[in-house]
């Protein structure tokens, strides 16, 4: 992929490009000439793209497409826009006051390159100067501030960094190794009324032991999710280099394939 060097990038100046981004906006949001779609939105009806744009974003960065992460990076600066605006519509802050606050957030968490602090940030430094800023907004719990958006696997390990932070974790994984053994009997026991919330343990145990071995578990998840789908095409794809449909095929002779492709991997590598 070629990639520009900084004298083929464009020269505007960037306050020029975010005012002009910023005019479209308001364009838009017009009550009188704006677009009807545009004007009929607010924070709950945009919030989904939001959360799109980012995950676009993510990919554009897993393909290492240069180009295309510039158009999602646009895409997502344009949520940020978006959700700026109806603030200052209602009267709440506008988008100098996000970018204000989150300046203001950098410095204060990185006092060793803004401040008066020596040395490396560490990741316990880190949390406690998070720590201090929950507290400061009114925070009561180790819970607070762990968004209730995030995806659920996410989430279960941001929780439990929380709860470990003050001391309520296992010893060693054989607690949460027992625990899973213990959620799985439940699980098998339950009710149908009661499957969800058993099945729900499970996972969060999961994550548990997942993450004492030092592996974030939504990585760990993306990995498999690709492994497993790339195994399930390369059956497909030799099931029907043998003239046969691979989804008339029994479970028995479905699993042979499996066994293939995964002897072809390991010869392979």
């Amino acid at each position: 992929m070629l990639r520009q060097t900084p004298s083929q990038m464009t020269e505007t100046a960037p306050s020029a490009q975010m005012e002009r981004l910023l005019a479209i906006m308001a364009k838009l949001r017009d009550p009188v000439d704006g677009c009807e779609w545009d004007r009929a939105q607010d924070f709950s009806t945009i919030a989904p793209y939001t959360i799109e744009e980012a995950y676009e974003v993510a990919d554009a960065i897993e393909r290492d497409d240069m180009a295309d992460l510039k158009g999602e990076l646009g895409d997502l600066l344009f949520q940020v826009v978006f959700h700026s605006r109806m603030a200052e519509e209602a009267g709440h802050f506008r988008f100098e006051d996000v970018a204000q606050a989150i300046s203001d957030k950098m410095e204060a968490r990185h006092p060793h390159i803004f401040g008066d602090e020596s040395g490396t940030m560490t990741n316990a430094r880190w949390e406690d100067l998070k720590a201090s800023e929950r507290a400061e907004s009114g925070s009561t719990s180790a819970m607070d501030g762990v968004a209730k958006a995030l995806p659920a696997l996410l989430r279960s390990e941001k929780l439990q960094k929380r709860a470990a932070r003050v001391g309520f974790e296992w010893h060693d994984v054989k607690g949460p190794r027992e625990k899973l053994e213990e959620e799985l009997v439940e699980l098998d026991e339950a009710s149908e009324a009661e499957r969800l919330v058993e099945a729900g343990d499970v996972l969060f145990v999961a994550v548990n032991i997942i993450r004492r071995y030092g592996v974030d578990a939504e990585a760990a998840l993306k990995a498999s999710n690709a492994k497993f789908e790339r195994r399930f095409r390369q059956m497909e794809d030799m099931a029907a280099a043998d003239g046969t449909d691979f989804t008339t095929l029994s479970l028995d002779d479905q699993e042979a394939y499996w066994q293939r492709v995964k002897a072809a991997e390991k010869s392979a590598s």
